[in-house]
């Protein structure tokens, strides 16, 4: 590091530690600015639409800006050391497991012109000074763009070792054979099955674990056994990042069939037969995964099945959404419970009886409730039954607008 540095005045160092107090405690509208424009750039739809990747770099763009600060506040003015920590370490595995290179960085750099941005607003708020607000923009704006040069050289230095480290190990061979096969590569059956020590004929289904911290390794070698246990074979695994796997079983397996792990969650593809079926049975297991992510969701498991419908209507979200509050009416605002009740209900043929049974209530509780959703709709319940069950399933799975 240069020891060449700008001299700056008690006044300057004052303001920036103000501004720096404030930046540690930021409105959540900043935070999801910084996130959008991360994960919104050119190039960035791999990052974007992979949960795990996305989330890796939403706590690592956070991190950068939290050690900026509070290093500003400890020694305001001065340079900041780059920010390697090991949950940042963890990001960059991830890049370079996922086949990613260091364009994937980009994302850094976007955020740096919000937080720029964002950092230029509270400066205007502390000072009129034209001198003072000179000086505090210059200083802070080589800070800023040095700390993140240091951070993302180091990052780059970080994926190269990497990479490198992945060639000598037999993960790249599994992960590079798993890559060919999912892409329609025509790569000999015989030399992959040999490859990946897994048979590639016969019925296989496909699962994506995963967990929502870092360093979950054992719990992730814990869940994959108990697929392989349920399953009655041995199952592939792949690392796909620090913190999910990716994996097949030989049979069908569904979602209601494994127990919920306590930290690890699991998104399964339907069964389906050969090469073919291997394929097509983990790009639907990446769709549940994006579909269960979604911070409304509780569960920790489930199948491809269950979210199909809502994955073929999530592509234009304010057409829906109109569609949701149309049908709906006021019941799409009711409790979650009143709405429990009429989606549990339509699913069993509109039989009272078992939906009181399914849901552990009284007949006559299920009999007011779907009275009161009644009042609540448009237009007669068993004159829409299609479109209120497409809707109320749509409310299960999908996250509020913002």
């Amino acid at each position: 590091m240069s020891d060449e540095w700008p001299e700056v005045s008690d006044p300057v160092r004052m303001l920036i530690r103000r501004a720096a107090e404030q930046v540690l405690t930021p409105p959540e509208a900043w935070i999801e600015d910084m996130h959008d424009a991360a994960l919104g750039g050119v190039g960035m739809t791999a990052i974007a639409e992979d949960p795990v990747l996305a989330e890796g770099t939403r706590r690592t763009n956070l991190a950068n800006i939290m050690h900026w600060a509070a290093s500003n506040v400890s020694r305001p003015g001065e340079r900041v050391t780059a920010n390697v920590t090991p949950e940042i370490l963890d990001s960059v595995r991830d890049l370079v497991r996922r086949g990613l290179d260091e364009s994937a960085l980009d994302s850094f750099r976007t955020a740096q012109s919000v937080a720029w941005r964002l950092w230029m607003e509270l400066c205007f708020e502390l000072t009129d000074d034209a001198a003072l607000l000179r000086e505090l923009l210059a200083v802070t704006s080589l800070s800023i763009s040095t700390f993140l040069d240091d951070t993302v050289a180091t990052m780059t230095e970080r994926m190269s070792a990497e990479r490198d480290e992945l060639v000598r190990g037999t993960h790249a061979q599994r992960r590079t054979t798993v890559a060919l096969l999912l892409e329609g590569a025509p790569i000999p059956l015989s030399r992959a099955e040999t490859q990946l020590g897994y048979r590639l004929s016969g019925v296989h289904t496909a699962a994506v674990l995963w967990a929502d911290g870092t360093d979950a390794a054992p719990e992730l070698e814990s869940a994959a056994a108990e697929l392989s246990r349920i399953a009655g074979r041995p199952g592939l695994t792949v690392v796909a990042s620090a913190a999910s796997w990716w994996m097949w079983v030989p049979g069908d397996l569904s979602a209601r069939s494994v127990p919920e792990h306590p930290t690890i969650r699991i998104a399964l593809g339907r069964s389906g037969s050969d090469v073919e079926g291997f394929r097509r049975s983990h790009f639907e297991a990446l769709t549940a995964q994006r579909v269960l992510s979604r911070p409304v969701h509780r569960r920790r498991i489930v199948g491809f099945d269950e979210i199909r419908l809502i994955s073929l209507l999530d592509t234009d979200r304010p057409l829906v959404d109109d569609y949701v509050a149309d049908v709906l009416g006021d019941l799409r605002t009711a409790s979650a419970e009143l709405r429990s009740t009429v989606r549990t209900w339509i699913g069993l043929q509109c039989n009272t009886a078992r939906t009181a049974e399914e849901l552990y209530t009284h007949r006559n509780t299920i009999i007011r409730r779907l009275a009161r959703a009644e009042d609540l709709l448009p237009r007669p319940l068993r004159e829409n039954l299609l479109d209120v069950a497409v809707c109320l399933e749509i409310l299960e799975w999908q996250v509020p607008a913002r």
